[in-house]
């Protein structure tokens, strides 16, 4: 099957598939620095570059996207009809390395929580409230509240919008405000 859009239009659709900063990872850093919580981002001295990284817990988090890790079960880890071959080593290749990091950073002494992008939509408060749960797993601290989804959504959709415009502005002035 032929592609529908030119070579040019493809390629500048699928450089614009970020692979940090997205919606369901703001989601979860909001509601989680809302809930006291204080973490630092995309450690590379890590392997895989964990999304979060709370060294107070000795805890990394994985935020996964259902369709490019392969979520078992899941409605969005569809498989295209074009490019079968292609697409099958592309998540094989995915899959064996999110088991490759997991082993690494276990064997370091990290624990290693994956946050699917699915539960963040349809159950964010109980995604968070688990997550904290998991974190706090060896502590006794007071849990702090969940902050509402819609609450949430509202934060991280103005995060994605002045971070998506900071990246598509041509020059490089600070936006007015900040």
């Amino acid at each position: 099957m032929t592609d529908t859009v030119s070579k040019e239009k493809r390629s500048e659709t699928m450089a614009s598939i970020r692979s940090a900063d997205t919606k369901p990872e703001w989601i979860l850093r909001c509601g989680l620095h809302r809930m006291g919580f204080r973490y630092r981002l995309r450690d590379k001295s890590l392997p895989g570059t964990p999304d979060l990284v709370f060294p107070k817990y000795r805890t990394v988090v994985f935020v996964h996207g259902c369709f490019w890790h392969r979520h078992e079960d899941c409605r969005r880890a569809t498989f295209p009809k074009s490019g079968q071959t292609f697409w099958a080593e592309k998540f094989a290749g995915n899959v064996e390395r999110d088991a490759r990091t997991r082993a690494e950073l276990e064997r370091a002494g990290w624990r290693v929580i994956v946050v699917w992008e699915c539960e963040l939509e349809s159950d964010t408060e109980a995604t968070l409230e688990r997550t904290a749960r998991s974190l706090r797993a060896p502590s006794d601290e007071e849990p702090s509240p969940v902050p509402s989804r819609r609450e949430l959504l509202d934060v991280a959709s103005e995060k994605v919008r002045l971070r998506v415009a900071s990246y598509k502005r041509v020059d490089k002035t600070p936006l007015s405000g900040f």
